[in-house]
């Protein structure tokens, strides 16, 4: 579901820049989960994987479709009290993502990574910037006795 919320108040906060290559994306995706541990979400557990895959994606996505030689991607966690909001920024404005996604074919190579965002994702959306975009994810925190 594409939509438009911003950002709740954040208890915990990372921000790293890094390069818009595919191991910049994979290294997003460790630091991620590495915060995340920090934070007390621990490593196998379900909100985890699911915010692993997410940067995942997004990053691959900034890493690929959105890479400006010479420019770097930025990603960033939130963790508020009831949601964890995952943003990855690019600096390529013309190429943004499609406003209703359609699932790719069965035996097609690409086109899965926002399909995967939207289905994990409480929601999910788009913010255009000056230079580039920003790619947003929520995940919802468990409840007390989950």
């Amino acid at each position: 579901m594409l939509t438009q919320a911003q950002p709740a108040a954040a208890t915990r906060e990372f921000t790293q820049r890094l390069s818009a290559t595919p191991r910049g994306a994979r290294l997003a995706r460790r630091l991620a989960r590495y915060h995340l541990d920090d934070w007390g979400i621990a490593y196998d557990s379900e909100l985890s994987d699911a915010a692993e895959a997410i940067v995942a994606e997004l990053a691959a996505n900034a890493a690929t479709h959105g890479r400006v030689p010479g420019r770097d991607f930025e990603v960033r966690l939130a963790l508020g009290t009831d949601t964890l909001r995952i943003e990855v920024t690019d600096t390529r404005t013309e190429l943004m993502p499609p406003q209703t996604l359609e699932p790719p074919d069965a035996d097609g190579e690409s086109g899965r990574g926002l399909v995967i965002v939207a289905a994990l994702a409480d929601q999910w959306g788009v913010l255009a910037r000056q230079v580039g975009k920003t790619v947003w994810a929520h995940l919802p925190l468990p409840t007390a006795g989950q």
